[in-house]
């Protein structure tokens, strides 16, 4: 046979073979999706800047935006304010205003991002940048201490010459632990201070010392840079603070990234209040926007020196500079006036574009690429926010008062939220903050509507609530664009709250007190109640949302996979922001720490207590090196281990053995409710229970066996503010009339998140 002849019979074998093994089986490669996927796209980041209860530290957050998820958090001091990051992305600067707090101090806190990688790593190593004080603080050993009621009467060795009604006395080292800590002093008569501790019935103790510090209030509230190697932080400032030797605080820092230190401060007049900064691209100015005294100060970024000082009206809050540098643009709140600043004169330019947007307006979105500015209009409560508009300008085009062009913005468009076709919030809402894409097609508007008697059964109709939403615009037409599933519909706008962490119809929330702003801005209060910004690649645009405790994604892209529900300008989740303190009713039972230790990642706390397995209990007050690694956790009780003079816990993160180590704290325990009953009544549940709870906090119910009772087992339920008193509370839940059951359960509240305040892109 030869081998031609071989080979073709060979070839003819080898085809038969695989044509048999093929089958008549159709086997895809491709599975359809009808969902968008993660985007395996190249590594971008947001951060998120979160607010904590009183006395405790907040957050940042590192979102990945092509995995929809937060891969790294970490404390960042009490009251954060303000955050910024350097133009490399290799460093991220939180300022905190942490002396608004008796005891607690001001920081600017900076931390590497997390990186690309297959496994979380976490944010990188923090460094903290203290503020300078002026002098020494004195001190003096303690004879006895004493209290009557909360009152405190400390008698020392020696009068503190700086001791005065009003000033911080640091109490240390007393054999009775109640006694130590930071109060204010009520009153001083020689070596005889008096001072309020919430901690009642204490015993009479002796030794110790107590100590008036030199601390100086600095409440930094604002950061900025254009450059790599040096940062700035506006300082809002104290005037003649009583354990401060400065007559004024209200400043201007400047950090060296390169030391790790505050290596100037540059002071204002008194009153000035600082609230917001805009360095020119070129490094040449800092203009520094003054709310106390309606000013803005071109401050030299080399030395801090002072420039030019230019009246602007009452109060300034916001300003931008453009990319040439040029022009600055400031917004004032109280008058609601834009004023474009000449960088050159100094001066504000005179316009005839009317660039008055109304009084109540506090930012300003400045978009490059289409050399645009956005600036949102609240509306007024007088118009049930049916004036709510979105102004947009040209920063160029404008002319002066004769009509001579003078580089100064001209009006683009005046948009109504609430009216004309298909308009954003026909009921009235607050625009309060704007993003824009990169590519320059689609601009973000995010605002929220405050009802009286809620529409969404969720929350209920008897109770107020906050419908937080986000309208989508085409750039060039600067019309909205309808999204394709919200909600909200027919409104054109689309829900921020997604399945879990809220109900699956659910698109309002009960409001927070404390998410509620205020005019004029100061550092303790929330300055926006939602904002929201683009990722750099501008796949997806983000909305922190204060009353919700997180952070909604939205997907402004799609893909070619499939059709179904993926659609761009879609939201994707609600990133949760970390577990907050507990404060005030929301504490249950506290327990006081005297020591602590480590071993194989379990800590264990010595403390008197009566917690039970499985409760959640907040961590305070530690001071020592280790123990400030625990302060601000919620962990969970473990049963091992537990009496009535110890308690255990696993550690979220991986820390080294430490000894039984000596140090004072709290040990907060989330309240736990015990139902007795539970009736149901138009789709509201009443449950006979005492608790502690609050309005908008969430529940989840255990325990009950009756036939209606096993449906309400295992619900995530919000406290209604209506019928909540300290032996019942309501719930919104969808069922036909139940009389009055009896029934054993728990009602355990779900730790409270904390409030993300501000957003910030990264690379």
């Amino acid at each position: 046979m030869s081998l031609r002849r071989l080979g073709g019979l060979l070839a003819v074998a080898l085809a038969t073979l695989l044509w048999m093994s093929c089958g008549e089986v159709f086997r895809p490669v491709v599975i359809p999706t009808t969902l968008t996927p993660p985007n395996p796209a190249s590594f971008h980041e947001v951060f998120g800047i979160n607010g904590n209860a009183p006395y405790s530290q907040g957050t940042a957050l590192q979102i990945d935006v092509s995995g929809d998820s937060d891969i790294g958090a970490a404390s960042m001091g009490v009251n954060p304010t303000h955050a910024a990051i350097l133009p490399n992305y290799s460093r991220v600067f939180v300022a905190s205003a942490g002396s608004l707090y008796l005891g607690d101090s001001d920081l600017v806190t900076a931390f590497t991002p997390a990186v690309d990688s297959r496994t979380a790593t976490g944010l990188g190593t923090l460094t903290l940048f203290t503020f300078p004080n002026v002098g020494a603080g004195q001190s003096s050993t303690i004879v006895t201490l004493s209290e009557t009621g909360n009152l405190v009467t400390a008698t020392l060795s020696a009068a503190l010459s700086n001791a005065v009604v009003g000033a911080v006395i640091s109490i240390s080292s007393v054999n009775v632990a109640g006694y130590n800590g930071n109060f204010l002093i009520s009153s001083v008569n020689g070596t005889t201070i008096q001072y309020v501790d919430s901690t009642a019935g204490l015993a009479a103790a002796s030794g110790g010392i107590a100590t008036v510090p030199v601390t100086c209030s600095y409440l930094p509230d604002y950061v900025a840079t254009t450059q790599n190697t040096v940062v700035y932080v506006a300082n809002y400032g104290v005037e003649s603070g009583p354990n401060c030797n400065l007559a004024s605080t209200d400043s201007v820092g400047m950090l060296n990234p390169s030391v790790n230190s505050i290596t100037n401060i540059g002071y204002l007049p008194p009153g000035s209040h600082p609230v917001a900064m805009a360095e020119t691209p070129n490094a040449l100015n800092l203009y520094v926007v003054n709310q106390g005294n309606n000013t803005v100060t071109d401050v030299s970024p080399i030395d801090l020196s002072t420039i030019a000082t230019i009246s602007v009206g009452s109060p300034p809050v916001w300003a931008v500079s453009r990319v040439d540098g040029n022009r600055v643009y400031v917004l004032e709140q109280g008058d609601g006036v834009l004023d474009p600043i000449d960088t050159a004169t100094n001066s504000v330019l005179p316009s005839q574009t009317n660039l008055s947007v109304g009084p109540g307006a506090s930012f300003i979105l400045y978009d490059s690429n289409l050399n645009r500015l956005y600036v949102p209009f609240p509306g007024t409560a007088a118009q049930n926010f049916m004036d709510a508009a979105v102004y947009v300008f040209s920063t160029t085009g404008g002319v002066d008062l004769s009509g001579n062009p003078n580089d100064t913005p001209k009006l683009l468009a005046t948009i109504s939220m609430t009216k004309g076709t298909n308009p954003p919030c026909p009921n009235g809402c607050s625009p309060v903050s704007v993003a824009a894409l990169p590519d320059g097609s689609r601009f973000y508007v995010a605002s929220y509507q405050i009802s009286p008697a809620c529409p969404d059964p969720n929350v209920g109709a008897a109770e107020s609530c906050m419908i937080p939403m986000l309208t989508v615009f085409d750039a060039l037409s600067m019309t909205v664009k309808p999204v394709s599933s919200s909600l909200l519909a027919p409104v054109p706008s689309l829900s921020l709250l997604t399945s879990p962490p809220f109900a699956p119809t659910q698109y309002a929330l009960p409001p927070v007190s404390s998410c509620s702003t205020t005019t004029p801005y100061t550092p303790g209060a929330t300055r926006f109640r939602m904002f929201t910004t683009a990722a750099s690649d501008g796949s997806h645009v983000y909305v922190s949302i204060c009353d919700a405790g997180s952070i909604a994604d939205v997907s402004t892209t799609t893909d070619t996979i499939s059709t179904g529900t993926n659609s761009p300008d879609t939201l994707i989740t609600d990133l949760s922001t970390p577990f907050a303190a507990c404060s005030g009713a929301t504490c249950g039972k506290v327990a006081t720490i005297t020591g602590f230790s480590i071993t194989s990642n379990v800590v264990t706390f010595q403390a008197a207590n009566s917690f039970i397995a499985g409760q959640e209990v907040t961590i305070a007050g530690l001071t020592t090196t280790a123990g400030s690694q625990l302060d601000g956790l919620t962990l969970t009780v473990l049963a091992t281990g537990l009496s009535g003079s110890q308690f255990e816990s696993n550690l979220p993160t991986s820390q080294s053995n430490v000894p039984l180590t000596s140090d004072f704290g709290t040990a907060a325990a989330t309240p736990v409710a015990y139902i007795t009953a539970f009736s149901i009544t138009s789709n509201v549940v009443t449950f006979q229970a005492a608790n502690t709870f609050v309005a908008g906090q969430r529940v989840v119910i255990s325990g009950l066996s009756s036939t209606t009772g096993t449906l309400l087992d295992g619900q995530n339920l919000a406290v209604l503010a209506s019928g909540l008193s300290s032996a019942q509370f309501e719930c919104s839940f969808s069922n036909p009339n139940v009389p009055l059951t009896a029934d054993s359960g728990t009602a355990l509240p779900l730790p409270l998140l904390q409030s993300p305040l501000f957003l910030l892109t990264g690379q």
